[in-house]
């Protein structure tokens, strides 16, 4: 399913204890997400992450928001 729909995000169970990556890239998927909460752009992840494009930042974002438990919940009518 990952490499199907995000052919930048790699597992690998040898590779960062298995945690989603970069590309193959010792980068993972948290540590993008992370620097572009505390960076606040993608020009300053890339200068800090020179190996990024942009690309995998859009993979990484994506890919984190549809990993995220997101449940829809029928609330009954006010009177």
């Amino acid at each position: 399913m990952i490499a199907a729909l995000y052919d930048r995000i790699t597992v690998d169970p040898a590779k960062m204890n298995g945690q989603p990556c970069i590309r193959g890239m010792r980068l993972t998927v948290r540590r993008v997400l992370e620097a572009l909460a505390t960076l606040g752009n993608v020009t300053d992840v890339k200068q800090e992450y020179p190996e990024l494009e942009d690309e995998d930042i859009r993979q990484a974002l994506e890919y984190a928001a549809a990993n995220l438990d997101d449940q829809a919940l029928d609330l009954p009518a006010l009177p």
